[in-house]
């Protein structure tokens, strides 16, 4: 029986040690995240210097072992003679390289206003801001405040780029006809200048089953479609006008930073890849942002500027479940929408 207690015991003590510690190590946790930049990282690389390791890598890889030694020494004449020809000349020019991976609601939107924020109070004459944007759009006001934000650096003066690989369309055209410069790649999506509702209504299923809706209002055109209740004629004439108007926005703001487009025959929701974009005036020219930015690398300094959030402990120990559901049916929900620039 004693022994049996002293077991006992000797589990208990184990188990209360092992809660002491994830208490603690949950107390330093909570304290790291009330430290610093109001919990996010500015992270700079600069990405002629990630080019240059990579390529001297694959020299040495490509190098007879005798003559490794050799090479090695001319890499470093090279460096050396590269920092005195930056302190004899003046410094060169900065591109900073910023990212937008756009979802139905923009929600990189504040990290990038942020990251705005920050290069408006460096940016110097002659440096250059690229952004190499990925949208299919979304929302109509989400993606009407990241344009937005584009629009402070065209408003300061700074020269701005914006490269698309993949797709920018719909509210990701609004953001990218916001550059100077349009650049994509040779099946990159753009266009898709239009808007588009979706209201299901199960009404007659409901009433089929006696169940009544009441949707009650104060105002006119308070509530035009509803899902449950019975829709009217009056509801739908006032909801396909807020749309028109709202396509009449959205024709203005890209007839404003693009008049050269003949935006009354692009505006059909209509979408175009590479090559057609830049012939009908939607982008300036077809190249890839790794073939600009490796371009660059040989008359300036290439900059790569993120704001990284650090990630909450739920997170780190992949509790947030919600939030993984929720990005499983925004991506749903995308690739529904892109499905029909697909070839079938």
């Amino acid at each position: 029986m004693n022994e049996w207690i002293q077991d006992y015991a000797l589990f208990f003590a184990q188990v209360l040690t092992l809660l002491a510690m994830l208490a603690a190590i949950m107390v330093l946790v909570s304290k790291g995240r009330g430290q610093g930049d109001a919990g996010s990282q500015l992270r700079v690389e600069e990405l002629n210097l990630r080019q240059r390791k990579r390529a001297r890598r694959l020299k040495m890889a490509v190098t007879e072992p005798q003559g490794r030694k050799r090479l090695l020494k001319g890499f470093r004449r090279d460096d050396k003679h590269a920092r005195k020809k930056n302190g004899e000349e003046s410094p060169r020019g900065n591109v900073w390289v910023l990212d937008f991976h756009g979802d139905l609601k923009a929600s990189g939107t504040a990290r990038l206003a942020e990251e705005i924020s920050a290069l408006l109070d460096v940016v110097a004459e002659g440096d250059e801001v690229v952004l190499r944007l990925e949208s299919a759009g979304g929302l109509v006001h989400a993606y009407g405040l990241a344009a937005a934000q584009l629009d402070r650096l065209r408003e300061a003066g700074v020269l701005t780029r914006i490269c698309v690989d993949k797709v920018a369309a719909s509210g990701g055209y609004m953001m990218a006809c916001c550059a100077d410069r349009l650049q994509v790649a040779p099946f990159a999506v753009l266009g898709s200048i239009g808007v588009v509702a979706q209201v299901p209504n199960v009404h007659r299923l409901l009433k089929r089953h006696d169940v009544d809706v009441e949707v009650l209002t104060a105002g006119r055109y308070k509530r035009t479609l509803t899902v449950l209740g019975e829709n009217t004629e009056e509801g739908r004439d006032k909801f396909l006008a807020d749309i028109e108007h709202t396509h009449e926005l959205f024709k203005r703001h890209i007839a404003e930073r693009r008049p050269s487009m003949d935006i009354e025959q692009l505006a059909t929701g209509e979408i175009w890849y590479g090559r057609e974009a830049v012939d009908k005036g939607l982008a300036d020219e077809v190249m890839t942002s790794d073939a600009y930015l490796l371009a660059r690398m040989h008359d300036a300094r290439v900059l790569s500027v993120r704001l990284e959030a650090q990630k909450r402990l739920p997170e780190r120990l992949g509790l947030s479940l919600s939030a993984g559901v929720e990005r499983g049916v925004t991506r749903l929900l995308e690739a529904v929408d892109a499905s029909r620039w697909l070839k079938r």
